[in-house]
């Protein structure tokens, strides 16, 4: 399963992304590099090292100019080759990239506007066709007055004059702002550095090795951490080819996702636990399937669940696919990605624990023949670290270490922690720099802000210290809560669900949000789901839901990358508007 790892060309010392391009470039000009599949299947556009450089050279000279007026640039692009060369042309001139989605809709331009402000830019970057698209759709909005939209494949088709230099690059230069998803707050760009990227790519290597034989297919989008590093910086550091396609299509027929793996050889792709469980339920795919070649299947992201890793091997096992590739990983933008991950060709770890003891912060392991029983959850691990890459498990109370079986907040350190937070130096301070008590020489740690622990060397994450629910002095993590829910009634569906308190003054209530459709009215009733939703909530977690919340399939507020935004779904039913399907369900007496 563990391929020999080929080392790039340029291991010997780390590189900026434009003078990795460069080296590419001299060494293997007529390598394809990426190919974008169109609708998500057939081979469309792909571009050569040697064209990538020569395209980015010229959009890099055309950009020099602005880039003496401003510091950063917002990437307005579809999933296309496009965005790489946008991006690494601002990477070339000192240009702080960040990439945001396409708007479709009004308060997705409310947020590429919040985001401009917040990187001090007016300048956008994008295509020809997505510029004249959003300025017929939303040229009159105020959001949009002021911004210098450019389409950079518009941009002269020239390199720099000779003699020309462009800016000096160096490793500790920020080389793009991922935004924060906004799923606990407002966004907040968080300064990557090619230093970060360049650690990153190596320590994803080193823990799943492309080998001589790698091939990348990614379907998730550039504007996310797992998408741009995993789709684009990894094969640009390996020299590995990269196939990929645009998350529409994925969404639209997942199954086209392991067709790409199949047809062209997909040895390394990875998603969130969602993307797994819609092909592990979904329709067949349309073609005989080959997934022998997929030998790393990171699943990151979101909370992986272990019945998803159970159905997605088990259906797919018989056309390939070996069940040692899923590989559970942890990470998130503050480290440029990877924190941990399960090495490929080993089994996913998992942890059947006492619900009740995990809930007041203590890990007991129970015996596997309680599985499915009251009192119990699985919890799946998240892997390993490598590299020089450190995880502590730290009391965010007290900032001291965590014992043996207990669960703290996951404090990070090593070269893919991040530089801060751009313009927001004391929250900078505060997450990026934080020392544990009593340890102080171990120096400055990134706090995640995610809970969980380590045991045999595995990182296991158990949810979101802002999210949790205390009830009756009990920790209750709500993706539990979430996933029962879902699974009470043949009718709800998976990531369909946000669970979260509400404090009346006097204590605190358990509010359970569903998305339905009027199908589910029409078959089963709103009285029907409330009283199923609360009998398994209650009787796997001896917590009684004080309100069940029907919503119009498709409102429940979620980030970019697909995950429940839980405050902003709160807020909106503490103000009453949450586009509910029916009129407020009294609880069923205790």
């Amino acid at each position: 399963m563990r391929a020999t790892r080929t080392e790039p060309a340029s291991t010997s010392r780390p590189l900026t992304l434009p003078a990795l391009l460069a080296r590419r470039a001299a060494k293997t000009p007529d390598t394809v590099a990426y190919t974008h599949l169109r609708n998500g299947e057939e081979p469309g556009e792909h571009t050569t090292y040697g064209a990538l450089h020569t395209a980015v050279l010229a959009r890099a000279a055309a950009l020099s100019g602005r880039a003496a007026t401003t510091r950063s640039a917002v990437l307005m692009y579809p999933n296309c080759l496009e965005f790489i060369r946008g991006w690494l042309a601002c990477a070339s001139t000192g240009l702080m990239g960040a990439p945001v989605q396409v708007p479709t809709r009004r308060h997705a331009v409310r947020r590429l506007r919040t985001i401009a402000d917040d990187a001090g830019t007016t300048l956008v970057l994008t295509t020809r066709e997505v510029r004249d698209q959003v300025l017929a759709d939303f040229g009159g909005l105020p959001d949009l007055a002021g911004l210098d939209i450019v389409a950079t494949d518009d941009l002269p088709g020239t390199p720099r004059p000779p003699g020309a230099a462009l800016p000096a690059v160096a490793l500790s230069d920020t080389a793009l702002l991922q935004y924060t998803s906004g799923s606990t707050g407002s966004p907040k760009g968080v300064m990557v550095t090619h230093a970060n990227f360049w650690a990153n790519a190596r320590e994803t290597d080193d823990l799943w090795p492309l080998g001589d034989d790698g091939t990348i297919v990614s379907w998730l989008p550039f504007f996310h951490d797992m998408g741009l590093l995993l789709g684009v910086v990894l094969p640009l550091w390996s020299g590995r080819p990269a196939y990929l396609m645009t998350p529409e299509a994925f969404i639209r027929r997942p199954a086209r996702w392991l067709e790409a793996l199949s047809r062209y050889g997909g040895t390394h792709s990875s998603a969130p636990n969602f993307a797994y469980d819609l092909c592990a339920r979904g329709d067949a795919p349309r073609e005989e399937l080959d997934l022998s070649r997929w030998r790393v299947a990171i699943n990151g992201a979101e909370p992986v669940r272990a019945h998803t890793v159970r159905e997605f091997t088990a259906r797919f096992a018989p056309h390939g696919l070996d069940p040692r590739a899923v590989c559970p990983a942890y990470g998130l933008a503050e480290n440029t990605l990877k924190v941990s991950g399960s090495p490929g060709g080993t089994e996913p770890a998992t942890l059947l624990l006492d619900a009740e003891e995990l809930g007041r912060g203590r890990v007991v392991p129970l015996p596997a023949e309680r599985a499915g029983t009251a009192g119990t959850t699985t919890v799946t691990g998240c892997g390993i670290t490598v590299g020089d890459t450190r995880v502590r498990i730290v009391d965010p109370r007290t900032r001291r270490a965590a014992g043996p079986g207990e669960v703290g907040e996951i404090w990070v350190s090593g070269p893919c922690v991040t530089a801060g937070y751009i313009g927001r130096d004391e929250e900078s301070e505060r997450t990026f720099r934080a020392r544990v008590h009593g340890d102080e020489a171990a120096g400055p740690h990134l706090r995640t802000g995610d809970m969980g622990f380590v045991r045999d060397g595995q990182l296991h994450v158990t949810g979101r210290l802002k999210d949790l629910i205390v009830i009756k002095g009990r920790n209750h993590y709500p993706q539990d809560l979430e996933h029962t829910t879902e699974s009470a009634h043949p009718l709800l569906r998976p990531a369909s669900t946000a669970a979260f308190a509400v404090d009346d003054g006097r204590r605190e209530s358990v509010v359970v949000v569903v998305e339905g459709d009027s199908r589910l009215l029409r078959y089963a009733g709103e009285a029907e789901v409330a009283a199923a939703v609360r009998d398994a909530v209650r009787r796997d977690h001896r917590v009684t839901v004080d309100d069940v919340v029907l919503i119009r399939r498709g409102t429940l507020p979620k980030t970019t990358s697909g995950k429940v935004r839980r405050r902003a779904c709160r807020e909106q039913y503490l103000a009453g508007t949450l586009a509910r399907l029916g009129a407020r369900t009294e609880p069923v007496p205790s």
